[in-house]
């Protein structure tokens, strides 16, 4: 009997959310769109186009607006707009392309369906991410590409360490307030395990200054990506963690100028689904010219 995939995050909560914040989230979709500018500039180097297109977690659409003015345009056909949240894609018509909500746990699609399927910065939210990543495998078509991304490890290290200091010195304990992030390292391995030829997986790092640290935790609600672990802690932060925090970010991230520091780590992965015409790795030994000749130098011993 296969086993259940634990359940590390309430996605109804994830929904009401970001049905809260979809009216002003384009005032917080900097990192929104720095993934989004990623995927475009690795579709605009691939010499091909792709008639279906998903976009998952598509938000306010940032992708399809970004589309627009990027060197990519040419090669995407009808673009799907999709978001677990019924806020996000509610009265965005108009722009030539499908909205329709979903949640990315449950893919509605038949096998080799799509040709391309992007997913920018929502997958660090699924509670089975392999599970999701072989979805997006089968409705693929033959040689079809995904282009996902998430945050890493490094993202709000400043803030889970004072949040956790603050809380243990007023309240003697602490519970988990930011989710876990996946290495970049485990992803390589992933793709491949969940059947994807031609793994690429890159990790940026993208450092924010804030005025207060307040403005960091103001961004973060208006992106939706506040806590929705399932096993949060039910008492929220008082005054006085909140100022004990603050005042430890300050003191260790603090800048000359007053302002503070903020890391995110966006993790892009890509992949193609297996098909009989892509070009396969050469095997062990099966070169025609040494090393040494192509190089046009002479080879020695070590």
């Amino acid at each position: 009997m296969t086993q259940a995939p634990p359940r590390l995050f309430d996605r109804s909560l994830l929904a009401r959310r970001l049905d809260r914040v979809a009216e002003g989230f384009g005032a917080a979709s900097f990192l929104k769109i720095r993934a989004v500018e990623d995927a475009l500039d690795t579709l605009s180097a691939i010499n091909r186009t792709f008639d279906l297109t998903l976009d998952i977690g598509a938000r306010d659409g940032t992708f399809g607006k970004c589309l627009k003015s990027s060197h990519a345009s040419t090669k995407i056909g009808t673009l799907i707009e999709a978001d677990i949240s019924h806020g996000m894609t509610r009265g965005r018509t108009g722009n030539g392309h499908l909205q329709m909500v979903l949640d990315e746990e449950a893919l509605p699609f038949g096998d080799d369906t799509l040709d391309l399927i992007v997913a920018p910065l929502n997958l660090h939210s699924v509670n089975d991410l392999p599970g999701v990543l072989v979805q997006i495998r089968r409705a693929l078509k033959g040689d079809g590409l995904f282009i996902g991304s998430m945050l890493g490890g490094e993202t709000l290290k400043e803030l889970r360490a004072v949040l956790m200091e603050a809380e243990i010195e007023v309240r003697g304990g602490y519970g988990p307030r930011i989710a876990p992030f996946a290495e970049s390292y485990d992803l390589v391995d992933l793709l491949k395990r969940t059947g994807f030829a031609m793994p690429v997986v890159d990790a940026d790092k993208v450092s924010v200054t804030y005025a207060h640290p307040l403005r960091l935790l103001q961004d973060l609600r208006a992106m939706g990506e506040t806590n929705i672990l399932h096993d949060r802690p039910r008492k929220g932060l008082n005054k006085a963690i909140l100022e004990r925090a603050f005042a430890l970010y300050q003191e260790r991230f603090g800048q000359d100028d007053g302002r503070v520091t903020a890391t995110f780590e966006i993790i892009t992965l890509s992949g193609w689904k297996p098909h009989e015409n892509q070009q396969k790795p050469l095997r062990p030994g099966s070169a025609r010219m040494r090393l040494a000749d192509a190089l046009g130098v002479k080879e020695g011993k070590l």
